[in-house]
């Protein structure tokens, strides 16, 4: 059997597809297809910014590693250098350290030297005077020149 078409009935409902896809893409397909579209680009731009803020914090940290690097060349350099300037202070201290006490050990040689040249002379003079008043005990009479300024006990 056959049945012929309604073709009101299905013209209304090709009308109302019509209708209800006006309404529902106007209502619910845009804004949600929208909504989409703008999350993906919202993504899409933070995935751009992130990439670009890692390659400034990329960038800084080069820099800052370059900076360090530098800082510490300068550092060591000035340690070097101080540490060259206290050296060399410290042997020309020494330097001055050892004339002085060599010319203090000169001088207290001399001193002994003098003192020693001193205890010499009395001892000689001692000596003679020792020998003279021995041998006019020994003698009991004054030997020649012996005892010229001396008393006789």
């Amino acid at each position: 059997m056959h049945i012929p078409p309604n073709w009101g009935t299905y013209f209304t409902l090709i009308v109302s597809f019509l209708v209800f896809w006006f309404i529902f893409s106007r209502l619910f397909f845009r804004p949600f297809l929208n909504l989409l579209a703008q999350r993906e680009d919202r993504f899409r731009s933070l995935s751009e910014r992130t990439e670009q803020l890692i390659r400034e914090a990329r960038t800084d940290d080069d820099e800052r590693e370059k900076r360090i690097a530098e800082i510490r060349r300068e550092a060591i350099a000035m340690r070097e250098t101080h540490r060259r300037a206290a050296e060399a202070e410290a042997a020309q201290l020494m330097e001055a350290a050892k004339a002085q006490t060599h010319a203090a050990l000169e001088a207290a040689r001399a001193k002994i030297e003098s003192e020693l040249a001193a205890a010499e002379q009395q001892l000689e003079a001692m000596s003679h005077n020792l020998g003279a008043e021995l041998a006019v005990r020994i003698l009991g009479r004054p030997v020649d020149g012996a005892g010229a300024g001396e008393s006789n006990n």
